[in-house]
Parts: C-alpha cells; structure tokens; sequence
C-alpha cells in the first residue's frame, strides 16, 4: 500500500507541475522571442565622426555641413540598393511573370542605378584619399559603412527614388567646387 501512495503522490506531483513548467517554458519562449525582436529592431548608424580635415558641403540642401565623402557615399548607397530593388523587379519580370517588355526597362534602370553608385563611390573615395590621405583600401572601408546604411533604410524602389532626388545636384555642384575629385559623367535615372 505505501508504494501506490507514493506512485499516487509523484503523479499528483507531476500534474501539479505540468502547468508550472509549461509555464515557465512559454515565459522562457516570450522571452527569448523579446530579445530576438529588440536585436531585430533597426537602430540609426552611430554618427560618424567629423574630421576636420574633411570638405564640407556648402551648397543648400540637405546636405550643406556634411563632408562631401559622407554624403557622396549615402547617395552611392542608395543608388547601389536601387541596383538590388531594380534587379529584383527584372527578375520578377523575367521568371515570375514574363513581361519583356519591363524586364528591359528594369534592366536598363539597375544599369544606370550601378553606374550611379559607382560614379558616387568614386567621388566619396577621391574626397577620402585627398582630405584624409587614406590609401583606396581603407577609404573604401571609411565609406563602406555609411553607405550601405543609407541604402539598407530604403525599402521600395519610390522611397529609394526621393531619397536620390537631390544627389545629382550635390554632384553638379561637387564637380563645379572639386572637378578633379568629382569628375565621373552622371547617367540619370530615365
């Protein structure tokens, strides 16, 4: 008799702790899926620090006071992930709904959007070398970051669009202030 009294309490024993420990399994999910979302949620780049041996944007707009690599590179940035949204756009075109028709206009686009990014790459990097006297491996690391930051903020091909709409003007004026810095040929987005 007192072994099934025993075997009587472990069970009540365990039933009493079956909602407990399922318990503590959810919270211990909850949580585990609590920090996964706050790691997940998007955090502004750190500011980048200012040399003051950097050239600043004088022209109005929004990017008068910021060295002319930092804000050359956001624009390269983003022009780069008009690249990845334009080739995403063509192969939906191409596979997922065949459209010849816009599979070359987006091909076209991610063409001209890659020329773009490189033209502003290579004025970031002029600006890196020249102002900061970096070799061209560590002036691209200098503007790596913050251009992949700008570009990695836009989502669709229309906010990455308004984002660029001023880029060509800071590039007219980069080139009439620092023609032998910026001196790539700009191909519009058409």
């Amino acid at each position: 008799m007192p072994g099934i009294l025993r075997k009587a309490a472990l069970v009540a024993l365990a039933l009493l702790g079956l909602p407990l420990l399922a318990a503590t399994s959810v919270d211990a999910q909850r949580h585990h899926h609590n920090r996964r979302t706050r790691s997940e949620v998007e955090r502004p780049p750190p500011p980048v620090p200012i040399d003051k041996r950097d050239t600043v944007v004088a022209a109005p707009g929004s990017f008068a006071g910021k060295p002319y690599w930092l804000a050359l590179a956001q624009c390269g940035g983003v022009y780069f992930k008009l690249n990845t949204l334009y080739t995403d756009a063509a192969v939906h075109a191409r596979v997922v709904h065949p459209d010849p028709h816009a599979n070359a206009v987006f091909t076209k686009k991610l063409q001209q959007a890659i020329s773009m990014a490189t033209t502003f790459y290579n004025g970031a990097e002029n600006f890196l070398i020249t102002d900061r006297s970096l070799d061209r491996d560590n002036a691209v690391l200098t503007y790596d970051g913050p251009a992949r930051a700008a570009g990695e903020s836009e989502k669709t091909i229309d906010a990455a669009l308004a984002a660029v709409k001023a880029c060509p003007a800071l590039y007219e004026a980069c080139q009439s202030a620092y023609p032998k810095l910026c001196n790539g040929n700009l191909v519009p987005l058409s």
